[in-house]
């Protein structure tokens, strides 16, 4: 377990230099990359109730009052830690592509971005049946990126539905690749009880790869998502099929993912009741470590992304919209990820 210690010093690190304005202090963005961000952005609600899903603690008059004036402090978060990700050294641009979790619909994902500075973002949405009606939503911007396909697959469960799984595929450079994105069932109550239903949402992932895969075992391919278990827990580690070890990745001829959580001392991208836990992870296929075509760029392919302000006075966890039902105001429950590509 990576220590508190470990995490004082990173956060020592976080405070101006993610949102320096002095141009010498940023790069100028490396056209033969891309970066996605994956973020599950906690509750994207608009304030307008829908008598199809069960939203209605998110308006004025419901039980967290959420009124106009706090969904702009939400997007206007959202859009600063974009702003924070272009002034970074290591990026230089915004995210080519983003991936959030938790949105409600496609007309406040769209305002969202709209309130990201120089974004030029088209969205990709589709409407899960999850009862919440809390969706995936995707955008990318067509300067660097070219949609070709995207697909839901269901995750069957008795009882309440979950989240589909997008299946999305691009080309960037002239090199086609493919996003898995993934929101799977959470632990609440207990996480034993409810691990089936991630283990049911990890065989439809797995199972999306593995066709992907039979048609082209060099194909490119990125799995990303909230999945509510981390690396080591079962539904990702063997029903996805995934190692923490890239050299037993890159050697795979079965299909074995990495997981990029291998390149991070970061201790997570969630706390709950003082413990971290990586359950936001994005993996790749075996396409993505060898040389031709598209691949990682190295050194940090892959990080936790985050500043100071994003985290409570204490330090101790991101700071989240709401805590249960009081309102605090602050950017999310979970840090984003992102990862960089070099499409040379």
């Amino acid at each position: 377990m990576i220590t508190k210690k470990i995490l004082a010093a990173f956060l020592l690190l976080l405070p101006a230099m993610s949102l320096a304005e002095d141009g010498n202090k940023t790069v100028e963005a490396d056209r033969n990359a891309i970066t996605m961000l994956w973020w599950n952005v906690e509750n994207l609600f608009d304030t307008i109730d829908d008598p199809t899903v069960s939203d209605e603690d998110f308006t004025p008059g419901g039980r967290l009052h959420w009124t106009p004036k706090k969904l702009l402090l939400k997007q206007t978060r959202i859009a600063y830690v974009m702003k924070a990700v272009k002034a970074h050294p290591d990026y230089g641009a915004l995210p080519d592509i983003l991936a959030f979790a938790e949105v409600e619909n496609r007309r406040v994902f769209e305002a969202s971005l709209n309130k990201i500075t120089g974004g030029r973002y088209h969205a990709l949405y589709h409407d899960s049946p999850d009862m919440r009606g809390i969706d995936i939503a995707l955008a990318y911007d067509p300067r660097t990126i070219v949609p070709l396909t995207m697909k839901p697959y269901r995750v069957k469960l008795e009882g309440r539905p979950t989240r589909d799984i997008l299946v999305a595929s691009f080309s960037a450079g002239g090199h086609p690749f493919t996003l898995i994105l993934n929101h799977w069932p959470s632990r609440a109550f207990d996480a034993s009880w409810t691990e089936k239903k991630r283990i049911a949402a990890a065989r439809v992932a797995r199972a999306a790869v593995d066709s992907l895969l039979q048609i082209d075992p060099g194909t490119d391919i990125i799995v990303m998502g909230d999945f509510n278990d981390g690396p080591e827990d079962p539904s990702v580690r063997t029903v996805l099929r995934s190692t923490l070890n890239r050299k037993r990745a890159l050697e795979s001829r079965d299909g074995i993912l990495y997981n990029c959580w291998d390149e991070s001392l970061w201790p997570g991208s969630y706390a709950y009741r003082g413990r971290w836990s990586r359950i936001d992870q994005i993996l790749v296929s075996r396409g993505l470590l060898e040389s031709d075509g598209l691949r990682l760029i190295e050194p940090r392919a892959f990080s936790c992304f985050a500043f100071r302000p994003m985290f409570t006075k204490s330090g101790k966890r991101p700071w989240r919209t709401y805590e249960g039902s009081t309102y605090s105001g602050g950017y999310s429950d979970h840090l984003p990820l992102l990862l960089r590509l070099e499409t040379r």
